[in-house]
């Protein structure tokens, strides 16, 4: 069972068993999930879990009648549901919350029930109802009675399964019978019913002699038997699926009677059978319930000659009632079983899967019984027939032609370009799918293997190339599971490497994975430097304000430029300018739906309008089928990373720049210059965070992940392994750089927007500084002139005045406040990370965040102040 059924079920329950509040669906998820272990029924234990919830129930009768209807339609988990519910019964705590439960819910549905009951406006009694009244009253008793569970008849699913067929399939429609065959019910070899009373009223055949009694009981029965009615025993009309009853002309001799009885069962079954094989060949019931009618009637024949062999007996007047009898014996037992599993399917509605994994386990059940074993053998093989026609067309070419709809694997039109351009797109998941009730209980094991072998397969030959299983051989049922099961694998085995060795050398998937790592990871320092370099002034404008194709020029001429210019696949890699920040990007793919979200958005309010930077993405062309690895879905999950460690390096490229800036600005003198060197200090320690940051992403995240995956990818045997392999990776990414966990994630980009803004503050400043350098140059310049004297006097002056303003506005209560408020907000959030980091990598094992604190606590700077925190921590906590 998959997590998303086991949380789906869970939540479900919860519902039903109305329990609110407590710790919710996830604590029980990870214990069933922890705890679970495989459990197979077998008939000793389902029977003894059958006995004791007979014992515990009140009218055990009603529960043993219930259990067998159930058993009869071939319900899945039967066994296993009543196993769980014996176990249920042995809690005395959990069956009495069950029971208090019950008893609430049966309160509400009489509440609801009383308060939702259809009422009729009928006149009062002291009034006469007109015939207008009447009938209208009539009309609507009629419409109530008419809803009740009544059997459809045989033409209206017919219909309704015609019509199903015809949806899915409009271009194939279903093949018909003409009416006419369902009209004559002569034709179909069962009892005409008709109104006329049995026996003939003028000579009871109760007045005759009893030698004449039992020659004419002889007659009627073989005519009861080929499904004719007799003088003296006539069929009774049947509804739906009821056995056929007969009437004896009560008048006859006991002792007759009393045989007769005996052998009337035969006929029951005859017309049981007749009935099935006569409605489940109908082309609407699928090719293996006409396979298996047509076993059947295989089997009629021989019961139909020995009737015709007593009927020559009964002309020579050598066949007696107890000949009879003693002839049709060996007969019962094989009409018997036939009639079982008639009724059995009809009951069950069972097609195609279903009806074989009737068929297999009643030759099971029948271990015992060789004849009967042998009987349900045979029909198992003949109805199988066209279902192992359909499998072997799916596991040795991967082509699904199932024109009833009965094999496993149901196709669903999906467009494979979709898978580029859908984020939540899943061609792979959804384009052939695992139907439950349609899988034979026999090949339960091998599902996921068949479903595989033909989508492997299938994926080759919608490239263009035709495939056959070198190994293909016919598929025959046979109680040695072993055989067939050889066989499946063998074809699993070979679409397996059919598709990887297609993907891996033709396609070179693992090139293609390297070069959108050159790119997404930032794996080429080179072209990235260069690129940021040509994009720097574009990308500082609005993302409204940017040309696409300027960007697209730009990004050509840096690949030519650089190392990137070696890879092939170089002309794949596109601009993306999205519409929303990484952080928006990331909770709409994780679709967290908490109170941290609200204070990322918060935290992040340049999402109005976003600078091409912000927007600023990579995209990359993949086509079928790479695309069914790399698709939307892992490069939004590339895009993510890009953009993260595209923003770091942006920021301490500005870092950078602060730097080179702060080297000229050195040269200038202050009258204070206090806070120069607290800015100086608080710049390092900015770019040492960023650096090391990058470093940890890059080279001890990133790298020994890719490097575990490309292993992996080596040894990967499907393509069920390389996807798994390739998610794996992207996923551990995200989370070991932080990207899946929301609350690391606010404190991240509030320490990136104090960067940012902290070298914003300091741009400005050496733009002043670089304003009076400037002017003090032109104004110490040789003038020959006197006007040129006074305009440099003029310029002196005006330079004397700008100085003293700039350095007022660096004084203690300027920029010395405002670089003491960024040193303040950048340690408080950087402790208040490394705090969270450390709570993480102690409490749900992730040893690898903590590397980030040896970095950034390299010299036990922040120790003391962390174990401060945890000791509050945890007086917290104990109080």
């Amino acid at each position: 069972m998959s997590e998303f059924r086991i949380h789906h079920d869970v939540n479900e329950l919860l519902g039903l068993l109305n329990v609110r509040g407590g710790d919710g669906a996830e604590v029980y998820i990870d214990l069933l999930q922890k705890n679970r272990t495989p459990y197979v029924t077998t008939t000793v234990s389902a029977h003894s879990a059958k006995v004791k919830m007979a014992e515990h129930s009140k009218t055990p009768e009603d529960f043993l009648r219930k259990y067998d209807e159930l058993k009869s339609k071939n319900v899945r988990n039967l066994d296993p549901l009543v196993y769980l519910l014996s176990k249920l019964t042995e809690d005395k705590e959990t069956l009495k919350f069950l029971q208090q439960n019950a008893k609430e819910r049966s309160e509400m549905s009489a509440n609801a029930a009383s308060s939702t009951t259809t009422s009729y406006n009928i006149p009062a009694t002291s009034s006469k109802m007109s015939m207008q009244e009447l009938e209208e009253l009539r009309k609507k008793l009629g419409n109530v009675t008419a809803s009740s569970n009544v059997p459809q008849s045989s033409e209206v699913i017919r219909k309704m399964l015609r019509d199903r067929h015809n949806k899915k399939n409009p271009t194939q429609p279903n093949p018909v019978f003409p009416n006419w065959v369902y009209d004559r019910p002569a034709l179909i070899g069962d009892f005409v019913t008709s109104p006329t009373p049995v026996g003939d009223p003028v000579v009871a055949i109760g007045t005759m002699p009893l030698a004449a009694q039992e020659q004419a009981l002889v007659e009627d029965l073989l005519y009861v038997l080929i499904g004719v009615d007799g003088r003296d025993i006539a069929a009774q009309p049947v509804l739906g699926r009821q056995s056929r009853s007969f009437i004896v002309d009560p008048s006859l001799d006991m002792s007759i009677k009393e045989l007769v009885n005996r052998i009337l069962p035969v006929a029951s079954c005859y017309s049981t059978i007749t009935r099935f094989t006569e409605e489940k060949s109908s082309f609407e019931y699928g090719q293996v319930n006409h396979a298996l009618t047509a076993a059947m009637r295989t089997l009629m024949k021989e019961y139909l000659i020995l009737v015709t062999q007593l009927e020559h007996l009964h002309r020579q007047g050598t066949l007696s009632l107890q000949k009879l009898w003693f002839y049709i014996q060996p007969t019962m037992r094989t009409m018997e079983i036939l009639a079982s599993i008639a009724t059995s399917v009809d009951k069950g509605e069972c097609m195609g899967g279903s009806t074989l994994s009737l068929l297999h386990d009643r030759t099971f059940n029948y271990t015992g019984d060789s004849q009967a074993q042998e009987l349900c053998l045979y029909l198992t093989k003949a109805a199988s027939v066209p279902y192992f026609e359909i499998l072997e067309k799916w596991i040795y070419r991967g082509i699904i032609k199932d024109p009833y709809s009965e094999f496993m694997v149901e196709e669903h039109e999906l467009q494979k370009e979709k898978i580029q351009e859908d984020y939540n797109d899943k061609y792979w998941d959804q384009r052939y799918t695992i139907v439950q009730h349609r899988i034979p209980s026999f090949l339960q094991k091998m599902a996921d293997k068949i479903l595989n072998t033909g989508k492997y397969l299938n994926v080759v030959r919608e490239c263009g190339r035709d495939v056959t299983c070198p190994d293909a051989k016919e598929v025959l049922y046979t109680l040695k599971e072993r055989a067939y099961v050889e066989q499946i694998e063998k074809a699993y085995y070979y679409a397996s490497k059919v598709l990887l060795d297609f993907l891996m050398e033709e396609k070179e998937l693992v090139s293609r994975l390297r070069s959108i790592k050159h790119y997404f990871l930032m794996d080429k320092g080179d072209f990235f430097v260069h690129f940021m370099d040509l994009t720097e002034e574009e990308l500082k404008k609005p993302v409204d304000d940017i040309i696409p194709p300027r960007l697209e020029a730009l990004l050509e001429l840096a690949l030519r430029m650089s190392t990137a210019n070696t890879d092939p696949f170089k002309d794949d890699l596109k601009i993306d300018l999205m519409p929303h920040d990484v952080i928006t990007q990331l909770l709409r793919v994780l679709a967290i739906d908490t109170k941290q979200e609200k204070a990322i958005i918060n935290a992040e309010p340049t999402e109005v309008s976003l600078s091409g930077l912000e927007a600023f993405s990579f995209d990359y062309i993949v086509k079928w089928p790479l695309s069914l690895i790399i698709n939307r879905k892992a490069l939004t999950r590339y895009q993510m990373l890009f953009r993260h460690m595209f923003y770091c390096k942006h920021v301490e490229r500005l870092l950078c720049n602060v730097w080179i800036s702060n080297k000229a600005a050195k040269q200038y003198s202050l009258h204070s210059a206090k806070w120069f060197a607290a800015a100086f200090a608080l710049r390092q320690r900015m770019l040492n965070f960023v650096q090391n940051i990058q470093y940890y992403m890059m080279f001890e995240v990133m790298e020994p992940t890719w490097h575990i995956m490309e292993n992996n990818l080596k040894s990967a045997s499907n393509i069920d392994d390389v996807l798994c392999h390739h998610t794996s990776f992207l996923d551990n990414c995200l989370k070991d750089c932080m990207l899946t966990n929301p609350e690391l994630l606010r404190i991240f980009s509030k320490l990136m927007s104090v960067c940012v803004m902290f070298t914003n503050c300091m741009q400005r400043f050496t733009h002043s500084m670089r304003i009076d350098s400037e002017m003090k140059r032109l104004t110490f310049g040789n003038s020959a002139s006197t006007e040129r004297t006074e305009e440099a006097e003029k310029k002196r002056l005006a330079s004397k005045f700008l100085a003293e303003h700039v350095d007022a506005l660096q004084s203690d209560s300027g920029f010395e406040a405002t670089i003491s408020k960024f040193d303040s907000n950048f340690s408080t959030l950087l402790l208040e990370l490394l705090d969270k980091l450390s709570i993480y990598s102690t409490n749900d094992c992730e040893h690898s965040m903590i590397n980030i604190i040896y970095r950034l606590d390299f010299n036990g700077f922040y120790t003391e102040r962390l174990e401060k925190m945890a000791i509050e921590r945890s007086q917290k906590t104990a109080a």
